[in-house]
């Protein structure tokens, strides 16, 4: 028999499927078995996308507003982009500095593959969100994950980062409020970040803001505010989590004006433009205000502050608490070692979350797909009495390990 040669590149067995997206399946194919799963595994608001939005897309629809548009954007749309960052960020852009896409990872994905090239070190803030090591990965450059201390709210601390720093480093990655932990960096943490940097001129910064108004302790900071290295930094947003529209697939970057023509240029070969309908539903979004959004987060507060009361009263579970998003990211390390009533021994974190799967039929992510091989992620974004019990069950699975 011939032996069959997988037609694939290599550049596939390089990357992984996210483990969110994985998890979230497994709970899936466990539901159609009739099993009452509670996924807490995917980071989509619950909400649905605020009325006066979806009738904004009715109307571009009624209007024949169907064709292409522009590669980064309508023109309106990214006026109004910038407008929100001088309103809400007292940040300074133009049009052409604006690209918007299908979605805040397309945006993310735009400015990695347009700055770093094989070789380059990427320095990682850990915890991280699940893509940006794959990012990299696509990129041919190197994941230098620099690992946040529990005690500092997993916060990446300049003094980390200068450590970390090498001849070959050229980019910094770092979410806030941050996906998986919910921590969000301070106006003075961010400024010693910003010094680190302005004494390395050729490395750049991709902040991912997407999370911007889930925010429970007060002003959002942005890193691009500290004029000597605004020029470096590549600010990431979007619509999916502030305006519940994750299915919309729209996010958008801002940044130096050649840097956003490559991301344009990028993004022509790939996707071109993302849904007409889409973009004017964003318009709308931006031009209605904050209100849902807080709206919003007043529910998301509560929730955290709901789950939170529940797991301080499971032993050994350590959890901080977070400032922002919508996640809680314990960490879980005592329950590793531990046996079933089985006697099968859970080894690591992978394990563990297939353990409450299995036992207590709530799907978590773990840790390890963010760089934290000690924790597992759980949304807080679903209705409280699913995560009373679920939180319940977890209590109960974690209590029979041994």
């Amino acid at each position: 028999m011939t032996e069959l040669i997988s037609p694939l590149s290599a550049r596939l067995s390089r990357i992984t499927e996210p483990a969110t997206i994985a998890m979230s399946k497994k709970a899936r194919e466990l539901a159609a078995q009739g099993v009452d799963v509670i996924s807490l595994s995917l980071g989509e608001p619950d909400f649905q996308t605020p009325q006066y939005i979806k009738d904004a897309a009715k109307q571009a629809i009624d209007e024949g507003f169907t064709f292409y548009t522009p590669v980064p954007g309508i023109a309106e749309l990214r006026q109004a982009i910038c407008d929100k960052f001088a309103r809400e960020n007292d940040l300074h852009f133009q049009p052409n500095q604006i690209v918007v896409g299908t979605g805040a990872k397309q945006a993310l994905a735009n400015a990695v593959l347009s700055l770093v090239d094989p070789g380059d070190e990427v320095i990682v803030f850990s915890p991280y969100w699940v893509s940006y090591e794959e990012m990299v990965k696509l990129a041919d450059g190197i994941t230098v994950p620099v690992l946040g201390a529990l005690e500092n709210d997993y916060k990446v601390t300049a003094a980390q980062l200068e450590a970390a720093i090498t001849p070959r480093t050229k980019l910094i990655m770092y979410s806030s409020p941050c996906n998986p932990t919910g921590a969000v960096f301070s106006k003075e943490e961010l400024g010693e970040i910003a010094a680190v940097l302005a004494r390395h001129p050729r490395i750049w910064a991709v902040a991912d803001e997407i999370y911007e108004y889930i925010n429970f302790v007060g002003e959002h900071y942005s890193l691009a505010r500290f004029p000597e290295v605004a020029e470096r930094v590549v600010t990431v947003n979007g619509f999916s989590k502030g305006y519940a529209m994750t299915g919309w697939r729209i996010g958008y970057l801002a940044a130096r004006a050649d840097v956003a023509a490559a991301c344009d240029k990028l993004q022509s070969q790939f996707t071109s433009a993302t849904c007409s309908i889409t973009q004017r539903a964003g318009l709308a979004a931006l031009r209605g205000g904050r209100a849902s959004a807080d709206e919003m987060v007043a529910a998301y507060r509560r929730r955290r502050d709901l789950v939170l009361g529940i797991v301080r009263d499971i032993p050994d579970l350590i959890t901080p608490t977070p400032e922002g998003a919508f996640y809680i990211f314990p960490d879980v390390s005592a329950f590793l070692g531990r046996r079933t009533s089985e006697g099968v021994i859970i080894n690591d974190v992978n394990e563990l979350a297939l353990y409450l799967l299995q036992d207590a039929h709530v799907a978590a992510v773990p840790g390890d797909a963010f760089g934290a091989p000690s924790c597992l992620r759980f949304s807080t974004a679903s209705a409280d009495e699913k995560l009373v019990e679920a939180f319940r069950r977890i209590k109960v699975s974690l209590g029979k390990l041994n």
